[in-house]
């Protein structure tokens, strides 16, 4: 996955995460079905970004010296 896709996925993963949110409130507003019953689709959809994310990939980065000035 390249820069500008991951750019993409972590912008648009908090507001996916607040319409579904909103979404399960509406259904447990509006049907016989709770949120008690519904919250595990918030879990669903939370890995499902993970897994279109992808991984990132981080840097070494190399540690400072230690104080002192002592060396090996």
């Amino acid at each position: 996955m390249n820069e500008q896709s991951q750019n993409l996925m972590r912008a648009i993963t908090g507001p996916v995460i607040l319409i579904t949110v909103g979404v399960l409130f509406t259904i447990d507003r509006f049907s016989s079905f709770g949120f008690a019953q519904t919250w595990p689709i918030l879990l669903i959809v939370i890995g499902l970004l993970k897994l279109l994310g992808g991984r990132r990939r981080r840097e070494f980065i190399e540690p400072p010296p230690p104080p002192g000035g002592i060396r090996q």
